[in-house]
């Protein structure tokens, strides 16, 4: 299962996001710096339109949405990259993750302590993405030595991977990270091998107060991130109120709505959220079903019938026959297996059909 950590500096919402997303109260968030150490973690079930319509055709009452894990990691302080804080440990749960999520505090609580002593968004940004490039820029610079050294022995791999460090270090060395980086054809799959915090795709998440989601473009800060990150950043950007949303998890759902309109939103930022980090990992989903349960199965986009069938399980794929594959917008509109097979909705496919998401799927397969 794929990883998206949670990052930023102390107090910006990070733990308190993390409730938000799973719906619960499991991730203490604290009034003071380094409220959590050992990274707390989560499954975030995506939501799904699809699924009580398709276990309604399939007949089952169970559905199970596809997840993704998210880590909540602890509060970066400048120094980090030095191991100032918990800067080593903080460093190290982060290479571990797929994606990023970085929460810059947008909102003004007097209850709640800032670690610089004065809101300014942009400036926390700043802080948090040197610490990163200042530990890359170390990490690049090792691995540009070993590979010299190979690339002296005819090593062309090691050659190439020289060649791009340095210009990765170039890079660095400008303040700018890694995935800001124009790469070449040939460099696109060799740069994930640098293991580089800079390199992973980020969010940045504006955490703002529950006054601003009704109009957060007039909210100064938001406009200044927003700016600050298309300028400097290859990143997405999402607008959340931790806090509101951590609130709606106390509700049942007809409440929620009626909570929401309180504060002039129509709907929650979760959903928001979860999609943009699925469009940031490229994640995609595929059903399965039989006689119990329906199941929502979290794959990259570019995989094969194959590898998806080896998701559900291995010998599905070991001994992958065929997949007989609908889009599941054709079968909820046919009503019934049948009748999307009678409309000839149903396709026969190899093991090297890449599958598309929302695909609806019956893997054939021989022990």
């Amino acid at each position: 299962m794929l990883k998206t950590g949670i990052i930023g500096l102390p107090n910006a919402g990070k733990s308190t996001l993390l409730n938000a997303l799973t719906r619960s109260h499991r991730a203490e968030a604290a009034n003071y710096p380094f409220c959590t150490i050992e990274p707390n973690r989560g499954i975030v079930q995506a939501p799904d339109d699809h699924l009580r319509p398709l276990a309604d055709i399939a007949g089952v009452q169970t559905t199970i949405p596809a997840p993704i894990e998210m880590v909540d990691i602890a509060g970066l302080v400048a120094g980090a990259s030095k191991g100032e804080g918990l800067g080593n440990r903080f460093l190290a749960h982060i290479r571990e993750v797929d994606a990023i999520i970085h929460v810059v505090r947008c909102f003004e609580d007097e209850n709640i302590v800032h670690p610089a002593g004065t809101l300014d968004p942009v400036r926390d940004i700043k802080i948090v993405s040197t610490e990163l490039i200042l530990a890359d820029l170390e990490s690049a610079e090792s691995q540009l030595e070993k590979n010299k050294k190979k690339a002296k022995g005819q090593d062309k791999e090691a050659a190439a991977n020289a060649v791009l460090l340095e210009r990765v270090i170039e890079q660095l060395d400008g303040g700018r990270p890694a995935n800001t980086l124009h790469l070449e054809e040939d460099e696109v799959s060799r740069l994930p091998g640098f293991f580089l915090l800079t390199a992973k795709p980020v969010i940045f998440v504006c955490n703002v107060a529950e006054t601003s989601l009704a109009d957060p473009g007039a909210d100064p800060r938001v406009n200044e991130v927003r700016q600050y990150v298309e300028q400097h950043h290859q990143a997405a950007f999402c607008i959340f109120c931790a806090k509101l949303e951590e609130d709606l998890g106390d509700l049942d759902d007809d409440e929620v709505g009626e909570f929401l309109s309180a504060f002039g939103v129509k709907n929650s930022g979760v959903a928001l959220l979860i999609e943009s980090t699925r469009q940031l990992l490229g994640l995609a989903s595929f059903y399965t079903f039989n006689e119990t349960e329906l199941r929502a199965w979290t794959f990259q986009k570019g995989m094969t019938a194959r590898e998806c069938a080896g998701l559900v399980h291995t010998d599905f794929a070991k001994g992958f026959i065929k997949a007989d594959v609908v889009a599941c917008d054709d079968l909820i509109a046919a009503g019934s297996v049948s009748a999307a097979r009678e409309a000839g909705k149903y396709r026969i496919e190899g093991k090297d059909h890449l599958l598309e998401d929302g695909d609806v799927v019956l893997f054939r397969f021989k022990t």
